[in-house]
């Protein structure tokens, strides 16, 4: 066997280290496109939540502007002429002057504010304040009197009954007191056949109407027993049942 030469060694050393560079910058590489696990929270912890897709189809409702301030949480739902919202039944005590600003954060509303149009509120709860039906749809156009849909700007959640007593949802809303959304997710407990429990700190007043998201489709809205939980640490949702889905189908399908 022939020993290498000096100059034979150096080019082998120079292309080792080539070699060398080129994996450590892939491996920086991955590591930017790898999810950290440490960044999602544990069950039942709330954090503020990232403007993502999901984020940015739950807005604050807001009494006649930006400028009114902020008192519940709405979210986009899928519908036939894309003009549908979901909140809590006693957010809508004054449509007319409720405006809804999906995405919001910091002062700002990069998909505009929209005016609701219609509410579909269930009779027992306009007739009796019924916590089992604190579950409500409206539709919305721009407030500028535009002819934009608002699932086309930033989509919508599927609407899902029939979950299991124990199923695991994400809540996104908009406590009164922040300008951005606050996220957390944990596994629901029935606590009773007609209402959901949630054990999440700090939703606050403000989140009433925060979507319950199962799997990416809302399985309920925080409202209902309590007006959705007289501490911030547990939440309520009434179970969505055939009067929330008859109401979602008055609102979602197109008349013509």
């Amino acid at each position: 066997m022939h020993s290498r030469r000096p100059a034979d060694r150096a080019r082998t050393r120079r292309a080792a280290s080539r070699i060398l560079l080129a994996l450590a910058a892939m491996a920086a590489l991955v590591s930017v496109d790898l999810p950290d696990a440490a960044a999602v929270p544990p069950l039942g912890v709330t954090v503020e939540a990232g403007s993502d897709a999901a984020a940015n189809r739950v807005g604050a409702l807001f009494a006649d502007g930006l400028d009114g301030g902020h008192f519940c949480t709405a979210a986009v739902v899928h519908s036939d002429d894309r003009d549908v919202i979901a909140t809590a039944a006693h957010c809508l005590d004054n449509p007319d002057t409720t405006v809804f600003a999906p995405g919001y954060r910091d002062g700002k509303a990069p998909y505009g504010t929209w005016k609701l149009t219609g509410t579909y509120i269930a009779p027992s709860w306009t007739d009796g304040r019924d916590p089992d039906q604190d579950i409500a749809f409206a539709t919305v156009v721009p407030a500028d009197g535009g002819a934009r849909r608002i699932e086309d700007a930033v989509g919508g959640f599927p609407v899902a009954t029939e979950q299991p007593d124990e199923v695991t949802v994400t809540v996104l809303g908009y406590p009164s007191s922040d300008e951005a959304p606050l996220r957390c997710a944990n596994a629901t407990s029935l606590f009773s056949q007609t209402q959901r429990r949630i054990d999440c700190p700090d939703l606050s007043g403000g989140t009433s109407g925060s979507p319950w998201l199962a799997d990416g489709a809302l399985a309920g809205v925080l409202g209902g027993y309590e007006a959705g939980g007289a501490v911030p640490e547990v939440s309520y949702s009434a179970v969505m049942g055939d009067q929330a889905l008859e109401l979602y189908r008055e609102a979602a399908v197109s008349a013509g």
